[in-house]
């Protein structure tokens, strides 16, 4: 999950760029190249930075253009239809989406000036643009021009403690406010008050994302008592600030009055054993929880022995993330009480529990319960053999099952046959992960059998990568019959970053089942070396096929 910032040019100014309106009319192009490198980054730091020479140009940003009401309307009318011209977007009076576009100091004037003339502007999305940190000032200041709007998204904009305290007047010009979303901006944090003091009994936000904004013990204690006056939001993230654990008591006496809410992720958020009993007292008032996720919290192992009683009552709950909980025997026993109770349950997530591995053969035969499950991800559970028999058996009774993830379970090595009546049956499997499950030659060959019969028919990604056991002749059986996976996107055979491997004739047929596939786009086979004539073959195949497929091999050693 971790990710991190593009980096400025090494001279600290900001090259010449064409203006914001030109890299918008570019469109999604741009954007989503950019947002390959740019994604979700639960390990972004955010620092205040000011942009070198820019600096002395944030100071002049705030507009000296004339408001519609003091344009004559023709001239109003021109520059309205020239502006939507340029951006060619016809609905773009309502929703300003520039997200991850690299915008400059100028190109912030440039925005400024063109706010007046939306004044039906719904939603502003300028989230992943460094150069807003200093500036939000010139934008708020303009706020009361779109009084309509409903989203603001200000995700990692590195804002300055001035920006929070200009963001927090300008609130109160925006009453229909429904989306917030502020997450990785550090500055956020000890300073939350600022921002979200004029929210008040009624106010209409749905959606409140503060994700990674180091937020105190006391912003924790801020959201507590803030809570039981939105009485419309629907979805909480806090994920990432892992100083407000110690201000769950007043969070959760908070919840007991979010009765609306639907989504609550509390991430990485410092929670303890005591932590899971404030939250379950909150959880009989919570009827409407669609999702729960309280992962990657590691001082939580031993907070649900005792069988909180109210989780089970979140009948409609859909999906409950419990990764890297450091959960306890004691645990386990409770959530057999309590998981298979939870009839809308589509997606869970134990990962990452190693404690699991023997005590959990309950819990896992207990899923068959569980038939609108989607997705099961029990990676790196330590799964011995018996506590593996029992998933397996409980898996054929899941039959809208669409992603499994076993990987990191040793057992499953030379045992996969324990879960071919699940992979005869699941018509709905989408994704499968085996990743560094110690699988052998036969396991494989099993699979490719699978997929011979023509099983498996729906699968879009496998992931097969660090079974560095499989000979040759496995890889070959297997890449006779992958490309009846018609609808196969994604496959990982790479080996472990720690082998290197001479590759096989198999690779012949794996070039020729990839022509066969018309969907896919990632070959990911890492750390296999291809002798020169194999070498050449992929360069052929690369040039033929460059712009839609991509083989990762990097088998050098």
């Amino acid at each position: 999950m971790s990710e991190t910032r593009k980096e400025k040019s090494s001279d600290g100014e900001t090259k010449p760029q064409t203006s914001f309106v030109n890299k918008f009319f570019r469109g999604s192009k741009l954007r989503s190249s950019k947002a390959e490198r740019r994604k979700e980054g639960n390990d972004l730091r955010t620092t205040d930075c000011q942009p070198g020479d820019e600096t002395q140009e944030t100071a002049t940003l705030v507009t000296a253009k004339p408001l519609p009401s003091e344009m004559e309307p023709g001239r109003r009318m021109e520059k309205n239809e020239q502006f939507l011209q340029k951006l060619g977007k016809n609905a773009v009076d309502k929703c300003l989406d520039l997200n991850n576009c690299r915008l400059t100091t100028a190109d912030v004037r440039e925005m400024v000036t063109l706010l007046p003339f939306l004044p039906d502007l719904e939603k502003l999305d300028i989230s992943w643009n460094d150069f807003i940190g200093g500036t939000l000032h010139s934008i708020t200041e303009q706020m009361h021009l779109v009084s309509k709007l409903k989203s603001l998204r200000l995700s990692s904009c590195r804002l300055t403690t001035d920006d929070v305290r200009a963001l927090g007047e300008a609130l109160k010009a925006v009453p229909d406010l429904e989306e917030l979303n502020l997450s990785w901006n550090s500055n956020v944090g000890g300073n939350l008050p600022l921002i979200l003091q004029n929210f008040q009994a009624g106010s209409k936000i749905h959606v409140l994302e503060l994700v990674d904004c180091a937020l105190t013990s006391e912003d924790g204690e801020f959201v507590g008592q803030l809570l039981p006056m939105l009485q419309s939001l629907e979805v909480l993230d806090l994920s990432i600030n892992r100083n407000i654990g110690g201000s769950l008591d007043s969070i959760a006496q908070g919840l007991k009055r979010a009765s609306t809410l639907k989504v609550l992720k509390l991430q990485s958020c410092g929670l303890s054993q005591k932590s899971v009993k404030l939250l379950d007292a909150a959880f009989r008032y919570l009827g409407e929880l669609r999702k729960l996720d309280l992962s990657c919290n590691k001082e939580l192992g031993g907070g649900f022995e005792d069988s909180p009683a109210q989780v089970a009552t979140l009948e409609h709950l859909a999906v409950l993330d419990l990764h890297q909980c450091s959960l306890t025997v004691g645990d386990v026993v409770s959530l057999t009480q309590i998981i298979p109770l939870l009839s809308s349950l589509r997606e869970l997530d134990l990962s990452a529990n190693k404690k699991m591995g023997s005590s959990s053969e309950n819990l896992l035969s207990r899923l068959r319960f569980l038939p609108a499950l989607t997705s099961l991800l029990i990676n790196n559970c330590a799964l011995e053999r018996e506590t593996f028999t029992a998933l397996a058996e409980a898996s054929v009774h899941l039959p809208a099952l669409e992603v499994l993830s076993l990987s990191w379970n040793k057992c499953v090595g030379g045992n996969l046959k324990l879960l071919l009546e699940t992979l005869k049956l699941s018509t709905s499997l989408h994704v499968l992960r085996l990743s560094s499950c110690s699988l052998v030659t036969e396991d494989v060959a099993l699979l490719a059998s699978v997929i011979h019969t023509g099983h498996l028919a729906r699968l879009q990604k496998l992931d097969l990568s660090y079974n560095d056991s499989i000979c040759d002749a496995g890889w070959a059986i297997f890449c006779q019959n992958v490309w009846l996976l018609k609808e196969l996107t994604e496959l990982d055979i790479s080996l472990r970053p720690s082998t290197f491997r001479d590759c096989g004739q198999w690779f012949r047929h794996l070039l020729c089942a990839v022509t066969r596939l018309p969907e896919i786009t990632e070959i990911g086979m890492k750390r296999w070396i291809l002798p020169p004539s194999l070498e050449e073959e992929l360069q052929c195949f690369d040039r033929d096929h460059r712009s839609s497929i991509h083989f990762d091999h990097g088998g050098r050693q």
